[in-house]
């Protein structure tokens, strides 16, 4: 079977009995991701939260990585980078096994619990262009996780 695009568990939660992402209706464009774990996010505190995923994808495509509008809108959690973007090469890195992790910030007032299930941030596969000299410039190989290319 030639894998194209989509979601797989990671090795440490692939029996965790958790679902893989998927679309709410006919037309969304974002697979709603859960968190994996329990956490608690005080007023103005960053965390980052395990998801328990991983996501493979054609070298021409990334994963982007949305706050639901509800986390948003309603209690004031964001994203701590706006957008994540996980590059098709972040999966199965030997670092972490390409395990899909987001950073999230709490800019309410209040407290918030973020509960494992729970539906935290969108993923819509997207595509990329390159532009004309790319290929005269050398590049790495990734070999971990968030900040592996550079601080």
């Amino acid at each position: 079977m030639k894998m194209i695009r989509g979601f797989q568990f990671t090795r440490e939660y692939g029996d965790s009995g958790m679902n893989l992402p998927s679309r709410s209706t006919q037309y969304s464009a974002g697979y709603d991701i859960c968190a994996a774990a329990n956490v608690c996010l005080q007023p103005g505190a960053m965390a980052v939260i395990p998801t328990g995923i991983k996501a493979y994808m054609q070298p021409d495509e990334y994963l982007g990585i949305h706050i639901r509008s509800s986390l948003a809108v309603k209690h004031g959690v964001s994203l701590a980078n706006s957008q994540g973007i996980i590059d098709s090469d972040y999966y199965n890195n030997p670092d972490n096994e390409g395990h899909i992790l987001i950073a999230v910030v709490n800019r309410g007032s209040c407290e918030f619990v973020i509960e494992q299930g729970m539906r935290i941030a969108q993923g819509i596969f997207c595509r990329y262009l390159l532009a004309d000299q790319d290929d005269a410039i050398l590049k790495e190989t990734r070999a971990g996780g968030i900040g592996s290319t550079g601080s």
